[in-house]
């Protein structure tokens, strides 16, 4: 069963729109919904912002039997080679706000345990370009954060992937994660470009949907 872990309600009703739910609890304190849409059974999870609440998310999806976990919304693209409305399949995804460094020497995001800093997810085929994630608990047009997000090797920005992608690698489930563009850093405020571009990047998102989804099975 395919488990969609999503943080904001307006990104989760591009799917529930098209859900017929057969029945709702709650678990760890989030809405899960269990039912069938686009000819797939599925559990899905409104998780709520950021990487606790991802985290959180998934660990109730998979408790409900999710065996494959999807995330999908809007996310930041951090240069050029990004553009906004684009769909990008995440092909690895690190936490760029977890810091062992002055501790052990290992790279930023290297979490405990780990030798590696990108955790890799799964790619089903899919006709998008792939990119690579950084997570953190902040929005922002910081340039240090910026800075950082390159030097890592970083094409987008979000608040929960690599998150999911801890929860995933432990619980041993496949992660797949599908972002669309809603703003891009350096082309003015990101705050100000989400705002108007985000319903735009979601309805490219939605169109896409079916095809995802099949790609998971």
């Amino acid at each position: 069963m395919i488990g969609c872990v999503i943080a904001m309600e307006r990104e989760a009703e591009l799917l529930l729109d098209q859900m017929e739910i057969k029945k709702t609890q709650h678990m760890c304190g989030k809405t899960v919904y269990f039912g069938n849409a686009l000819g797939h059974e599925l559990v899905l999870v409104v998780s709520g912002v950021g990487k606790v609440n991802a985290a959180v998310g998934a660990s109730a999806a998979v408790q409900a039997g999710a065996d494959v976990l999807l995330n999908f919304g809007a996310a930041g693209g951090l240069h050029a080679g990004t553009e906004v409305g684009k769909i990008y399949l995440i092909d690895r995804a690190v936490q760029y706000d977890f810091d062992c460094t002055q501790l052990n020497g290992l790279p930023v995001g290297t979490l405990d345990g780990e030798t590696e800093n990108f955790l890799p997810l799964f790619c089903p085929a899919l006709p998008y370009e792939k990119r690579a994630l950084g997570t953190g608990d902040r929005f922002n047009d910081s340039p240090s954060d910026h800075a950082l997000l390159l030097g890592l090797g970083c094409d987008i920005r979000d608040m929960e992937g690599g998150a999911i992608a801890e929860v995933c690698k432990y619980a041993g489930v496949r992660f797949a994660s599908v972002k669309a563009i809603s703003d891009v850093y350096g082309s003015g405020s990101t705050t100000e470009q989400f705002r108007e571009n985000c319903a735009f990047a979601l309805a490219d998102l939605k169109a896409e949907l079916k095809t995802i989804l099949d790609a998971l099975e």
